[in-house]
C-alpha cells in the first residue's frame, strides 16, 4: 500500500511539473550529393625571367561527396521552458551538430548553442554560447541562410583567414559566428516592431595585477619567450544589433568587436571589428534581400612603432538576392562580392599591387514535399582576382609561385527532414 501511494504521488508530481514546464526534442537531418571544383591558372608571371617559358595552363582540384547540412544544418537539440508566474519564464536550449553522412559527429558537444535564459516583460537575459549579434544579418538576409554552396560570399570571406591574423576567421576572429561564455540581452517583443540584441562575452583568461607580473608564454620549443606571451584579453567580444520589422519590411544594423590576440610585453592588441546593414522586403511574388558589410582587423599599440607597425586590413562586401515562391517550391538567387584592402605600402616607383577581390553567383530551388521534408538543388560559382582564394567548399586551390586561384564551382542536391 505504501509503494502504491508513493507511485501515485510521483505521478501526480510529474503531472504538476508538466503543467508548469515543457521540454522538446528537435532536430534536422539534411544530406545530399555535393560536387566542388577549384581551378587555378598559370598567369605567366615567370615569363619575364625566361623568354622561352611555356605556360602550364590550369590545375583543377575537384571532389564529390555525400554531404550534410546544405539546406539546413543537421542538428539535434533539446529545449525547455518553465513558467515561473508573474510573467517570468526560465528556459534552456542545448543544440548539438551532427553528421548523418558518416555518423561520426553526435551529441559530443552542444557547440551550436547552449544557453540558459530568464525572460519577462523586461526582455530576455541569456547566458552561455550563442550566435553573436553581428552574425545575424548574414543569416537573416542571405537567401541561402549561410549554408551550402550558395552561402553568401561575405560569410565565406569572414570565416576564411586568407590574410595575416593567426587561427580563426578573417583577421583571426574566433567569435564571428558564435561566442562562448557570453551574457546577452534581448529587447522585449512588444516595442512596435523594434527589436535588438546585445552581447558581452568574457575571455576568461587570467588577469595579473600589476600587469608587469604577466608571465611570458611558451615558444614552439616549449621555452619561455617574452615575445610570445600568454594572452590576457583574447576571446573577448562586445556587440549589438538593432532592427525594425513591420509587415513585409525588415531592416537591421549590427556591430561587433572581437579581441583576436594581445601581448602585454609587446604592447599590442589585435581586434576584428564587424559592421553590417541588412534589409529585406517581401512583395509577395518575390522577396528581395540586401546586405552591406565591412570587417576591419586593427592592431593597437601601447607605443606606436617608428614605421607605423602592422597596417589595418579591411574586408568590404555586399549581397543582393531574392526568393520567389512557385507552387510548393521556392526559387533562391543571390549575387555577392567582397574586396580586401590590405593597405600594403608600396616602394617608390614600384608598380601598384591590386587588392584581392571575388564575386559569386548562386541559384537554387527548394521543393517542399511537406511542412517538414523538402528536396533542394543549388549551383554556385566564385570568380577570384588578384590573389583572392575563396571557394564554394571542398578542396583548396593550387596556389604557389606559378598558379593563382581563379574559379570555384559547385552544386548541392539533397533531402532535408526536420522534426
Amino acid at each position: 500500500m505504501k509503494n502504491q501511494f508513493l507511485t501515485l504521488a510521483a505521478l501526480l508530481g510529474a503531472g504538476f511539473a508538466n503543467a508548469q514546464s515543457s521540454v522538446t526534442m528537435f532536430g534536422v537531418v539534411d544530406m545530399g550529393i555535393s560536387n566542388y571544383s577549384s581551378k587555378s591558372r598559370d598567369t605567366g608571371r615567370a615569363a619575364w625571367a625566361n623568354p622561352f617559358y611555356l605556360n602550364q595552363g590550369s590545375r583543377t582540384l575537384s571532389q564529390t561527396a555525400l554531404s550534410s547540412g546544405n539546406y539546413s544544418t543537421s542538428r539535434l537539440g533539446f529545449r525547455g521552458t518553465e513558467d515561473l508566474g508573474g510573467g517570468l519564464a526560465a528556459s534552456f536550449w542545448l543544440e548539438a551538430p551532427i553528421s548523418p553522412d558518416d555518423g561520426k559527429t553526435g551529441i559530443a558537444s552542444f557547440q551550436r548553442r547552449s544557453t540558459l535564459s530568464l525572460s519577462g516583460n523586461f526582455g530576455e537575459i541569456r547566458l552561455g554560447r550563442d550566435y553573436t549579434p553581428s552574425a545575424w544579418n548574414d543569416i537573416v538576409f542571405d537567401p541561402f541562410g549561410i549554408v551550402g554552396v550558395g552561402r553568401s560570399l561575405i560569410f565565406t570571406a569572414a570565416n576564411t583567414n586568407t590574410v595575416a591574423g593567426g587561427p580563426g576567421g578573417f583577421g583571426g576572429d574566433l567569435n564571428y559566428n558564435r561566442a562562448s561564455n557570453s551574457i546577452g540581452y534581448f529587447l522585449p517583443p512588444n516595442l512596435g516592431g523594434f527589436y535588438g540584441q546585445f552581447m558581452y562575452a568574457l575571455h576568461e583568461n587570467t588577469k595579473y595585477d600589476p600587469g608587469t607580473s604577466t608571465p611570458p608564454g611558451l615558444n614552439a620549443a616549449g621555452a619561455l619567450n617574452a615575445g610570445n606571451v600568454a594572452t590576457t584579453r583574447a576571446g573577448r567580444y562586445l556587440g549589438g544589433r538593432l532592427g525594425y520589422a513591420t509587415g513585409p519590411f525588415d531592416i537591421a544594423v549590427s556591430y561587433g568587436n572581437s579581441t583576436a590576440a594581445d601581448s602585454f610585453y609587446v604592447g599590442t592588441t589585435d581586434s576584428v571589428k564587424t559592421f553590417n546593414l541588412g534589409s529585406s522586403y517581401d512583395f509577395g511574388p518575390v522577396k528581395l534581400f540586401g546586405e552591406l558589410s565591412r570587417i576591419q582587423r586593427t592592431r593597437d599599440y601601447a607605443a606606436t612603432p617608428a614605421f607605423g607597425g602592422v597596417p589595418d586590413t579591411d574586408l568590404t562586401g555586399y549581397l543582393i538576392g531574392l526568393t520567389a515562391p512557385i507552387g510548393p517550391g521556392l526559387i533562391r538567387a543571390a549575387y555577392s562580392q567582397v574586396k580586401y584592402d590590405l593597405n600594403t605600402a608600396s616602394l617608390p616607383f614600384a608598380a601598384s599591387v591590386a587588392d584581392p577581390k571575388a564575386n559569386k553567383l548562386a541559384l537554387g530551388y527548394i521543393h517542399n514535399l511537406s511542412k517538414r521534408t523538402a528536396l533542394y538543388a543549388t549551383i554556385a560559382r566564385i570568380s577570384n582576382k588578384n590573389g583572392a582564394a575563396l571557394t564554394v567548399g571542398g578542396p583548396a586551390f593550387v596556389n604557389n609561385a606559378v598558379f593563382v586561384p581563379k574559379t570555384s564551382t559547385g552544386y548541392d542536391f539533397g533531402l532535408r527532414h526536420s522534426f
